[in-house]
């Protein structure tokens, strides 16, 4: 149904925790995708422990002699008891340059998943690193760059802004998803300063993002607690994000 990339620009706003929450989240199944270039899988040490081994991931997929879209079949791991379906990123920073040419295969690939109803979520990682995924952040159908609401992100996250503005990167959708809104600028203010609209927004508990950023155990009434509330709120927002954009399209395209 639709592709979603995550991406920051600066420091630890929390692109992967965020990633995983919505994907946790999520209301149909999804495919989670850790893309990061700086290797090193943060969802297997996080979420999942360090328990769950790794068997396959982009790597595997990059040497793969199968068509893309069967290549990435073959690396998806479904996460039980969840929608999720995760491909691993690469192992160690050493193997990111092999991935430089795969970006163009699995963008293929989660095109054919949009098209055949399945839902996908990018961990872009950080912006400007040498490896980063340009094509899965052009291929996606909206590109967030996750932020907090303080002066030291918002001026980190200014140039880029300015290059989306002048269409100097080509992404068919962008906009920020907030972490910690109101501490201390509020969204409005994050919207006006960056030109970008605020598409979501996530409290910043980090007792209660701990659930995703390290495995740890949900505490009494986390589930309806504020973190997992926005968490909730900002999958909604996203996807009516979407549906607005392409039904856009449609209008745009109709004789």
């Amino acid at each position: 149904m639709a592709v979603i990339a995550l991406c920051s620009v600066s420091g630890s706003p929390g692109v992967t925790t965020t990633a995983v929450a919505l994907a946790w989240n999520w209301t149909r199944p999804v495919t989670l995708v850790e893309a990061d270039p700086v290797g090193g899988s943060a969802m297997l040490a996080g979420v999942f422990k360090g328990v769950r081994e790794y068997r396959a991931g982009l790597v595997e997929l990059a040497l793969s002699p199968l068509d893309p879209g069967d290549a990435l079949q073959e690396v998806g791991d479904p996460v039980e008891g969840t929608p999720v379906t995760f491909v691993a990123g690469p192992r160690s920073p050493a193997q990111v340059p092999s991935l430089e040419p795969v970006w163009g295969r699995l963008a293929d690939a989660l095109d054919d998943l949009d098209k055949a109803g399945q839902d996908v979520i990018v961990d872009a990682g950080r912006l400007g690193m040498r490896g980063s995924p340009e094509p899965l952040l052009a291929l996606a159908d909206l590109t967030l760059i996750v932020t907090r609401a303080n002066l030291v992100a918002l001026a980190a996250v200014r140039p880029w802004a300015a290059s989306l503005a002048e269409r100097a990167l080509a992404w068919r959708d962008a906009g920020l998803l907030v972490v910690g809104p109101g501490q201390p600028y509020s969204v409005k203010d994050v919207a006006t300063t960056l030109g970008l609209p605020v598409v979501a927004t996530i409290a910043d508990d980090a007792d209660a993002a701990a659930v995703y950023h390290r495995g740890e155990p949900a505490a009494r009434r986390w589930g309806s607690g504020p973190y997992r509330r926005s968490v909730r709120a900002a999958v909604d927002a996203i996807g009516s994000r979407i549906a607005r954009g392409r039904a856009e399209l449609l209008e745009g395209v109709t004789p």
